[in-house]
């Protein structure tokens, strides 16, 4: 790990968290029922349910892809935290108990960890060089 970047450890960190969240998700709430009919489970203080799982997995899995170089792994800190930016504001947009896209739970607690997620990803990122020590990037 001594050679990897803190974008690198974010990815890989962040990456299996959202994959282990997402699959022990589908024991807590596997409905992937929409709009008026969206069933929401909990998960320790946050709102779930299938979609919101894939949600999880999917977002996992590519950090865990992109953790293998420095420079995806400053890419997906810095994109994957300007996403978040974006889904904390249509979260609190939404409100409390309300629904993104008419498919994905979301109440006051997914908001401010959405939050925290995209100001850590974002300064990350910025923080993280684009190559490894030692290591110098690719020229074309």
């Amino acid at each position: 790990m001594q050679d990897k970047t803190l974008a690198q450890v974010w990815a890989m960190a962040l990456g299996g968290v959202l994959v282990l969240v997402g699959l022990v998700g589908f024991l807590v709430e596997p409905s992937f029922a929409v709009g008026d009919d969206a069933q929401r489970g909990t998960l320790i203080l946050f709102d779930i349910n299938g979609w919101h799982n894939v949600v999880h997995l999917l977002s996992g899995v590519v950090g865990l892809a992109m953790a293998g170089t420095a420079a995806n792994a400053r890419l997906f800190s810095i994109g994957y935290g300007a996403v978040y930016v974006l889904v904390t504001i249509l979260g609190f947009a939404v409100g409390d108990g309300g629904l993104l896209l008419s498919l994905i739970p979301i109440n006051t607690a997914d908001n401010l960890l959405h939050l925290a997620i995209a100001v850590a990803g974002i300064a990350i990122g910025l923080a993280s060089p684009a190559a490894a020590a030692g290591r110098r990037p690719a020229t074309a």
